[in-house]
Formats: C-alpha cells, structure tokens, sequence
C-alpha cells in the first residue's frame, strides 16, 4: 500500500512541477472578487435485442452529473469551493430491480489567508463532505432463485464530514496543496445499520458515529491536456492517529471531458478509494459515456 501510494504521489508532484513552469493559460478576472464555473453532463445508452444470435440483454441507463466551482478572492483572502453531484441507473430485463450505476454527493471548501502580499503560501481551514443520495443493496438469490435486495447504506448512512486548520500552497484556482495536521473526520452512519466488530464503517454496533482525529493532505491539479480535452485530478490523504496510523486512506478522482462541440463531450469518471474501516482493498468506480454537456 504505502509503495503504491508514494508511486502515485510522485507521479502527481512530477506533472505539476512541470505544470508549475507554465504561465497560468487563463488570467484571473482582477476585478470580480467571485469566479463561478461549472459543467452539468448526461450520459444515456439504450440497448434492445431481438432474435440476436450472438447474444444481448436489452438495457436501459443513464447519468447525469455536476461539477461546479464557486471561488472567491479578494485581497489577501481566497475561498475556493467546490460541488460534486452524480446519479445513475440501469435496468435490464432479466433483472428485477433498476440498479444504481453511479451515486454521490461531495461538497469541498477551503479558505486561505496569504503568509505575506507576495506569497503563494497561506494560512488555511478546510471542509469535505461526502454522502449519496439513495439507497445502496446487496443483491443476492433466495431458495427458489429468485434475485432479492437487501438494504445496506443510504443518504447519509454513510456521511464523512473532515476539517481542519492547515497550511495552504495554491498558484492559481488550477494548482494547489492543503495539509491539515490536525484534523477531525466524523462518520456518520444510520445506528439500525451498524454491525459487530465496527464491521459497518469503522462505527461501533448501536452507535451512529464515529470520530477520528489525524492528518489530511490534498491535492487539486486541473490541466488542458490537448485542445478541448480537460484532466481534473484530486487526490486526498488521511491518517488516523488514534487507530492504526500506518493505514492511510486514499481517495483519488480523475475526471476527464472532451468536448465534441459546444453541448456534445465524451466524458470519462475514475475514483479509487482505499479505507480499511469500510473494505479491505481498493473501491474502483468509474463511468464512461458520450452525451449532452453544457458549460456554466
């Protein structure tokens, strides 16, 4: 874990070293003291078959997601902010139940006040919230094989909230670090759901929290790779100092548009998590698909 983890480190450090060379591709407006941007996208696939030969299982799903930034700056001060939304689902004809193919809501802020005028270090708080929208199930048979569902997490069952003080090096909106070393991170959960041995997210049977204190680092790199193709990279980091230190949480996102006209993009979601209170091995998502996109 911890060789995988430095290897990704490195990999990221390297390209914004690179990155950091460059003049900023697009000046920042000196006279607003608010920049909101965003990018609202669905993704929809249809499949029918009939008589086919070589085999198909007719199919309905669709994804809409969100991904908007509200920054301010003024003098001294910036507060950057940040709101990812995403829901999918698919229906096919031998299944019994439309299953969720993407679901989450997270919310970033992060405030800074400068060192000094001329310094791109700052004084920084942040604040990361993370939940889903609805239900999430464990599908399995019963006797007769007949698919059932059985209710396993759902809005805010689980909810992370992590903050803290820190210290901040931001070069633009694009390009930034944030390590918090003394940071708290409560996992809110429902207590009807929780398990023996903290088998449910870390949270003690009957409980419906529990609280962490340790450090947090993130990271947030958006670049133009190419014309109208975007990578948008935000790693965080977490260590527990109260509960196995050495396990260090990952989350890591990638998110790529590429656009095919004004409302057309091919768009491409990735995220990896590891953390041991919730599965012992990395959680993988991603969503792939061509659809409407437009840009606010």
């Amino acid at each position: 874990m911890i060789k995988k983890l430095t290897l990704l480190l490195l990999c990221l450090f390297g390209m914004t070293q690179a990155k950091a060379q460059e003049p900023s591709a697009t000046p920042a407006d000196t006279v607003k003291t608010w920049q909101t941007k965003g990018n609202a996208s669905l993704l929809f696939n249809q499949s029918t078959f009939d008589n086919w030969l070589a085999g198909g299982e007719n199919n309905i799903s669709g994804t809409i997601g969100v991904n908007y930034d509200f920054n301010y700056k003024k003098d001294d001060i910036t507060w950057d902010n940040k709101v990812i939304a995403s829901y999918g689902i698919v229906k096919t004809r031998t299944s019994s139940f439309a299953k969720k193919t993407d679901d989450r809501l997270e919310l970033n802020s992060l405030l800074g006040k400068k060192f000094k005028p001329d310094s791109r270090w700052y004084y920084s708080a942040f604040l990361n919230f993370k939940t889903q929208f609805t239900k999430g199930y464990e599908y399995g048979k019963d006797a007769n094989g007949v698919e059932i569902r059985t209710e396993y997490t759902n809005f805010l069952s689980p909810a992370y909230l992590t903050f803290g003080p820190g210290i901040l090096w931001k070069r633009d909106d694009n390009l930034k670090f944030n390590f918090a070393p003394a940071t708290s991170k409560i996992t809110f959960v429902d207590k009807n759901f929780t398990l023996p041995n903290e088998a449910y997210f870390g949270v003690k049977e009957g409980k419906s929290l529990r609280y962490e204190l340790g450090a947090y680092a993130s990271a947030y790199y958006k670049l133009d790779i190419m014309a109208n193709v975007t990578f948008e990279n935000i790693l965080s980091l977490y260590s527990n100092y109260l509960e196995d230190p050495q396990n260090v949480d990952l989350d890591y996102q990638l998110n790529i548009v590429m656009k095919i006209n004004k409302y057309l993009s091919t768009n491409l979601s990735f995220q990896t998590i590891y953390d041991d209170n919730a599965f012992q091995g990395f959680q993988i998502r991603q969503v792939f698909g061509v659809g409407a996109n437009y840009g606010f």
